[in-house]
């Protein structure tokens, strides 16, 4: 039997054997598991983002080494004793988001196979309620890259060269746009419109919160446009990806991942003198945010620029500046102007 082709997008990270390979020793129950799995893998080609899909098999992985290192059953199906006992030993390493995020995957796997889901068991809930009381469920947040931070950085970066150039438009149309890694890397040149006053335009076609590509349009200021443009005419950028690696020679290549923005930004940070520790890919949404609250902006505004669903992201972000404008801070700065 041929192997599906849409088979190893979503489920591989289990069992990506081909069927004529797989044991004979196999039983009905186990070729059972495994043509669902195929079937599933053939109706969600292309229903998932590839950064999801990847997330996924990289967090199946973990699971699936667990499970060989302490020689448990198979990981599908799983019994959730061991789910349980496997977020006792990552709490051990990892954060509780992280460990969230593989249980959300076991879970999506056994809901693509047609078996019940062991995360939703109650000694597996236990688990989680043991691993917030112990590690707490605060996570870590990016290191802001406001607009003070981002002049500064545009500050050390005079030259002309071009990886200087890619580099500057980055950052400004980064921190303009209050986008994630993936939606910087995703832009193409047919995205972009100039207005007349030298600003322009930026459409977002998908992003996290619209995966199904309605997309939205973002503002880039006079100096955003000006130094994508300077770096789109100097790498004799037309049409394609925006943003590409740039070699120590000056060679334009393809289309940069989401994982080099990070890298970028944080050897920015070092060059203007700021601390790069907990900088990321979304260290300029962050300062962006802040610099928005902090500028007398409602929250609801601040996600209609960041194109979140919800506020509780950009309230997490602007949590130190909220306080100064609630009912306590405006109580005492009436009774301090009497």
């Amino acid at each position: 039997m041929e192997r599906p082709t849409a088979a190893p997008e979503m489920v591989s990270a289990i069992d990506d054997t081909p069927h004529h390979e797989r044991p004979a020793d196999l039983t009905l129950a186990d070729l059972a598991l495994a043509e669902r799995l195929d079937a599933y893998a053939r109706q969600a080609a292309g229903a998932y983002a590839p950064n999801t899909v990847r997330a996924i098999q990289s967090d199946l992985r973990v699971w699936q080494r667990w499970c060989e290192d302490e020689g448990r059953a198979p990981p599908l199906p799983a019994a959730s004793a061991d789910v349980a006992r496997f977020v006792d030993a990552m709490a051990d390493e990892r954060s509780p988001a992280t460990v969230r995020r593989y249980l959300a995957s076991v879970a999506f796997l056994h809901r693509a196979a047609g078996l019940d889901d062991p995360t939703r068991d109650q000694v597996v809930r236990l688990a989680v309620r043991r691993m917030a009381r112990a590690r707490g469920t605060r996570q870590r947040q990016a290191a802001p890259l406001g607009e003070r931070h981002v002049q500064r950085i545009v500050g050390s970066l005079p030259g002309e060269r071009l990886i200087e150039l890619r580099d500057r438009a980055l950052l400004l149309v980064a921190s303009d746009l209050l986008a994630r890694s993936s939606e910087l890397v995703a832009l193409e040149v047919g995205d972009i419109e100039r207005a007349p006053d030298g600003s322009g335009t930026a459409i977002i076609r998908r992003s996290k919160t619209d995966q199904e590509g309605r997309g939205s349009v973002a503002y880039l200021c006079p100096e955003a446009f000006g130094a994508l443009e300077a770096w789109c005419r100097r790498a004799g950028i037309a049409d394609g990806a925006l943003f590409r690696s740039v070699s120590r020679h000056d060679r334009v290549g393809r289309r940069l991942h989401p994982d080099m923005v990070a890298r970028i930004f944080r050897k920015l940070a070092v060059r203007a003198r700021l601390d790069p520790t907990d900088v990321s890919g979304h260290s300029c949404r962050v300062g962006t945010a802040q610099d928005l609250v902090a500028l007398g902006l409602d929250l609801p505004a601040v996600m209609q620029a960041g194109r979140w669903k919800t506020a509780t992201m950009p309230a997490r972000y602007a949590e130190r500046l909220l306080p100064g404008r609630g009912a306590v801070a405006q109580l005492r700065q009436r009774r301090s102007a009497r």
